[in-house]
């Protein structure tokens, strides 16, 4: 299988990587800084800057784009609609690395995670752009997208544990109570349904068990 990771760099996207190399995938990462993952094929492009000719040959593109700065988070957004941009009427599908804080928290899918949770007010611009993120993906129904939210706790320094629930649109708890999830367990979701296609036009979550 060959797969693209855009934002390979990122914390997410070196684990993405890594994941898909050692399961033995076609990986191309795609940068805008050095080379510091394990894929071989390697492209150094801003992701605004692509075009449908870079992603010809590719079974699945992942966007792992992240940003944190008031005046940089709309590359969130801004990244996935033109990916799926793209991708309209293709068979590639687009994964994409999601938020927490659009998952529902009640079986009538009214109230999300943003809606009764008091955010710190430098996140609240990230948690509002990976929510337009989803929000313009599931306009899309000429594009194999997949909307992969983590758990409400996303750590970033957490070990591989090998496992995870994996859930759908609302917030899911272990046994524990808990809504959390490291990065390397979620890497290990993301490839699972890079693998699997099963969740296609749907937005799923992962939890960690």
């Amino acid at each position: 299988m060959k797969i693209a990771v855009m934002a390979a760099h990122g914390r997410v996207g070196k684990l993405i990587v890594k994941e898909a190399v050692e399961r033995g995938m076609d990986v191309t990462s795609f940068i805008r800084e050095a080379n510091t993952n394990q894929a071989k094929n390697v492209v150094s492009k801003d992701i605004l800057d692509l075009t449908q000719d870079d992603l010809v040959g590719f079974d699945v593109i992942v966007d792992a784009v992240g940003a944190w700065a008031p005046d940089t988070v709309h590359i969130i957004p801004d990244a996935a609609i033109h990916l799926a941009d793209l991708l309209k009427n293709t068979a590639t599908r687009l994964l994409v690395v999601g938020g927490a804080g659009s998952l529902f928290i009640n079986p009538e899918h009214t109230k999300t995670v943003l809606d009764v949770t008091e955010f710190a007010e430098e996140a609240l611009p990230v948690v509002q752009a990976h929510q337009n993120a989803l929000d313009a993906l599931r306009q899309y129904t000429d594009v194999k997208w997949t909307y992969v939210s983590p758990a409400g706790e996303f750590n970033s320094d957490g070990q591989r544990m090998g496992t995870y629930i994996l859930g759908g649109e609302e917030l899911t708890l272990n046994k524990k109570g808990e809504s959390i999830i490291s990065y390397a367990d979620y890497a290990l979701a993301m490839v699972d349904e890079i693998e699997s296609g099963q969740h296609v036009q749907q937005r799923i979550s992962v939890v960690g068990e």
